[in-house]
């Protein structure tokens, strides 16, 4: 049976929604603690973050950490995509459940970084969320591809390329118990 887009995000899913909670905060740390090793040493660079949902790698520590020395983003839900503003206090719920800082004017569309989260990722790097295609139609605008980097509370990867020509891929993936880049993979679509 042929492996489909689909029916990988439903697999990547249901792991998440299975995924023991005994351990939760390790794997936060953890997770934290890689993407801290990979941002250390920056400084005045514009790194776009994501303010996690409960199925996403909780990266709010790290997200804290750089906002000290680097200028720091977050999404703001606007129609079927997203604009990017400056991660500010106070945060507010809105649509998806997701907290987002205050509208801005400004038109933020450079980024050094970005970090992303992904349910799943195939064998070209490229992620699979939730669906919605928020973060393609986002990345489709920008004029310079930043350094990519996806986050997953729990590895969900396959080496078959399942995803579309649109979808993003990242340049690495993180998890708590791996770290995959692109010069690690053995193939790639010809």
């Amino acid at each position: 049976m042929t492996l489909t887009k689909t029916a990988f995000r439903k697999k990547c899913l249901q792991k998440l929604k299975n995924s023991p909670k005994h351990n939760e905060l390790y794997k936060t740390h953890l997770i934290n603690k890689r993407l801290m090793k990979e941002l250390s040493g920056l400084k005045n660079k514009k790194i776009l973050f994501y303010y996690p949902l409960s199925m996403e790698a909780n990266i709010i520590k790290t997200l804290i950490r750089m906002r000290k020395t680097c200028d720091v983003y977050i999404p703001f839900m606007e129609g079927e995509s997203f604009k990017v503003v400056p991660f500010r206090l106070p945060l507010k719920k809105k649509k998806f459940d997701i907290f987002e800082a205050g509208n801005t004017h400004i038109n933020i569309n450079k980024f050094d970084i970005a970090i992303v989260p992904a349910v799943g990722v195939d064998g070209d790097l490229k992620r699979i969320g939730f669906g919605k295609g928020m973060y393609d139609r986002f990345f489709e605008k920008l004029k310079k591809k930043p350094y990519t980097i996806f986050l997953q509370h729990e590895i969900c990867y396959t080496n078959k390329f399942i995803c579309d020509e649109h979808d993003i891929a990242c340049d690495l993936l993180l998890t708590p118990t791996a770290r995959i880049s692109k010069s690690y993979r053995v193939k790639t679509r010809k």
